[in-house]
């Protein structure tokens, strides 16, 4: 057959149809000629006809196979939802990372190791895994000890598994006025009470802990010392002594989520000052990506059977095959060439965000991938939310993070992650031209 096209139309059309799916193999050249009754040589144009058509990729000394569809450029600000700009959610992708994360599993793929790698793991995981771990959440002279660590499918898991060994149903978790609301979903769940303490520039008060645990019993409290989410505030080393010297006097236990810390500066976590009184919990979903995640935490020493129990009975254990691919990323560098990386992406995407949201109230760090904008008069958040979704732009509104029966903030948190840089861009001019608007003159519209 000379016409080489109609083959690879044929192939083209299997792909299509999800019949050979993105990573899949194809055969040999010779194989695939003998099956299509061709040459040799039309096979070998085949294939180089898939290629430049980007439908596949060939690996040397591996084969060709089938590739990823490239992803779909963001879409244009006045599409519908469905298609829209997402500011919600916040999961940072940088370029190449998806070769580095490859090239760290794939040995992973031989039949030998990957027998292994499917056996199922408790949440203490392997040596390996905590030495590796132990190394990745150092900082300055602290280091956690490897047998206080326990790990989890994912960092919300592992959240969920500290408040179930420290609060019971009923009981009341101490929180920052404004927290992550997946945690206030978990608390609903588990039935426990939060408690909003007050929030300064430099963190959760210590002062107003102390006040509220005179006034009604606290089981635990729930706290994010670095990359504060959705204040992206990170509190000092004063700060962090002054709150573990609050946590001991109170015999208080504290879940500390580090899950941004990354991002940060290399200042010890507040388990570094209170280790008797502190879980710390982390996630490998924003270091890496969010299909690769695995959670961990370090625990107090009586807390770690607690925890496991908790881990154990939530179903909540983690993946063999997650733990080893994540010892092999941070036993060499490419957990660490990611996430330095990553800083990078914020610091620009933050550039983006203050070219044009400078002359708003808007609350961030240079690192963060997150803004805090507390809107103008005479928007309201939920209208504002709701003008921004006509233009196809998701954000979040204040009151998501609220805790209490306080008046929700007249905010909104944009989540910088996720788009393109240059579809941010366009979406935060946009929502710049909005909050110079009034809600009227775009009701009128």
């Amino acid at each position: 057959m000379e016409d080489f096209r109609a083959v690879a139309d044929l192939i083209a059309g299997e792909i299509a149809a999800g019949r050979l799916r993105p990573g899949d193999r194809l055969p040999p050249q010779r194989t695939f000629a003998r099956r299509h009754g061709i040459a040799n040589s039309t096979a070998a144009r085949v294939y180089q006809e898939l290629t430049r058509r980007g439908l596949t990729v060939g690996e040397v000394g591996r084969g060709t196979f089938v590739r990823a569809a490239d992803p779909r450029p963001g879409p244009a600000l006045a599409e519908p939802a469905g298609s829209r700009i997402d500011l919600e959610l916040n999961y940072p992708v940088v370029p190449g990372q998806a070769k580095l994360l490859a090239d760290g599993i794939s040995p992973l793929l031989r039949p030998d190791v990957l027998e292994s790698a499917m056996r199922p793991v408790g949440a203490a995981g392997t040596p390996a895994a905590r030495g590796v771990v132990a190394d990745l959440l150092a900082r300055g002279r602290w280091r956690p000890a490897p047998e206080r660590l326990l790990f989890a499918g994912n960092g919300r898991q592992a959240i969920a598994a500290a408040l179930s060994a420290l609060v019971p149903p009923g009981g009341r978790l101490g929180v920052e006025e404004l927290t992550y609301p997946v945690l206030k979903g978990i608390a609903a769940r588990a039935g426990v009470t939060l408690v909003p303490l007050r929030t300064d520039a430099a963190g959760l008060d210590p002062a107003d802990l102390a006040n509220a645990a005179r006034k009604v019993p606290l089981k635990a409290v729930y706290v994010q010392p670095t990359m504060h989410n959705p204040l992206s505030i990170s509190m000092p080393e004063e700060r962090r002594a002054e709150l573990a010297s609050v946590l001991a006097r109170l015999d208080l236990p504290a879940i500390e989520d580090a899950i941004w810390s990354f991002l940060g500066d290399d200042l010890p976590p507040l388990a570094a000052y209170a280790p008797e009184h502190t879980i710390l919990v982390d996630s490998l979903s924003k270091r890496l990506a969010p299909g690769l995640s695995l959670g961990f935490a370090v625990l107090p020493v009586a807390a770690v059977a607690s925890m496991a129990t908790a881990l154990r009975s939530g179903g909540s254990t983690p993946m063999r095959f997650a733990l080893e691919a994540a010892t092999r990323w941070l036993s060499d560098d490419t957990a660490r060439s990611v996430a330095r990386d990553k800083r990078r992406d914020a610091a620009l995407r933050q550039e983006i965000a203050a070219t044009h949201l400078g002359d708003f109230a808007v609350r961030s760090d240079l690192c963060s991938y997150y803004c805090w904008w507390e809107l103008p008069s005479p928007w309201r958040a939920d209208t504002f939310v709701a003008a921004a979704a006509r233009h196809g732009i998701a954000v979040t509104p204040g009151a998501a993070f609220a805790v209490g029966r306080n008046s929700a903030p007249n905010a909104v948190r944009l989540g910088l992650a996720s788009p393109p840089p240059e579809t941010l861009s366009r979406a935060l001019a946009v929502l710049a031209d909005l909050a110079r608007s009034t809600p009227d003159d775009i009701l009128a519209d």
